[in-house]
């Protein structure tokens, strides 16, 4: 059986490598504060020192972390031990960063003697925790051939897009449509609310119809109650914004509606909402409307 690490556990990867020991997976966990990895060590899990003692035990690794400086932490990237590290392997990127930046870091991976599959996935905690995922993986055909079915109790499609960065462009794309249509929603339930409409008819209109979807039926409950416990959080959406509107930049492409949910996800962290729920976007939409 393949020897599989998990690196990164915080509110997706924690849910995701739960559900890889509950399948019954042999899993090594490493997260950087040692807290986080308590319930995989209840699981079943084995938890290394360091991320080091991760890549000695596995043949491949998956890495859920924020940003392009954690995976470079990791992975010791840009020091000798780096080729020590991914060679032999294969280093399986999840996070979502700039598709640049992972081109770069599979041509670094490979020069070394590893494998790379990038591997960016579309959902929330919730459907982290059910195993619903959605994963988009682009790399060598062979190695994305490899890292499937070892993603199976994660996801429940695993989607092959091509060369990387495929994966995290295809991402990027979904992700326009999932962020336009929240901050939709909650101008939608703004302008319900103002004119004093009753929301629990207001929810069951659009559940009952062609607009009803699983992120609709999530979100629209949590905005009219106000309860903004994260899933996807307004920090990690803006974050996405960004790395959409460079994309979009760098094609030279312009997306109007995208550009004006980044502005309200900036005002909604400005206003203290960066741990809340993206729903939490409704509460800049609200700011807007009071400065006329």
């Amino acid at each position: 059986m393949t020897r599989i690490g998990f690196v990164g556990l915080g509110s997706m990867g924690e849910a995701m490598a739960l559900n890889l020991v509950a399948a019954g997976t042999p899993l090594t966990v490493w997260n950087r504060s040692p807290d986080k990895a308590k319930a995989l060590e209840a699981a079943g899990a084995t938890v290394a020192p360091d991320a080091a003692a991760v890549f000695d035990r596995s043949e491949v690794v998956f890495m859920m972390l924020t940003d392009a400086d954690a995976v470079d932490t990791v992975l010791t990237r840009g020091i000798p031990e780096f080729a020590e590290r991914v060679r032999g392997r294969t280093v399986v990127h999840m996070g979502t960063t700039e598709p640049a930046y992972s081109a770069g870091l599979e041509a670094d991976v490979r020069a070394a003697g590893g494998h790379y599959v990038e591997a960016p996935v579309s959902g929330s905690r919730a459907p982290a925790e059910a195993g619903e995922l959605v994963a988009m993986l682009a790399g060598d055909p062979v190695d994305v051939e490899r890292v499937r079915p070892l993603m199976a109790p994660m996801c429940r499609e695993t989607i092959p897009c091509g060369a990387v960065p495929g994966a995290l462009l295809m991402k990027l794309a979904v992700n326009v449509f999932l962020i336009t249509l929240v901050t939709g929603l909650a101008e939608s339930v703004h302008f319900a609310r103002t004119y004093g409409l009753d929301m629990e008819r207001f929810v069951g209109v659009l559940a009952g119809g062609q607009m009803a979807s699983p992120v609709m039926l999530v979100k629209a409950p949590k905005m009219v109650a106000e309860e903004f416990a994260p899933q996807a959080s307004i920090t990690n959406v803006w974050t996405n914004t960004r790395l959409i509107s460079a994309a979009a930049a760098a094609a030279g492409i312009s997306l109007p509606l995208l550009e004006a949910s980044r502005g309200l996800f900036a005002d909604a962290s400005a206003l203290g909402m960066g741990d809340a729920d993206m729903a939490a976007v409704l509460k800049a939409v609200e700011a807007h409307a009071r400065m006329g």
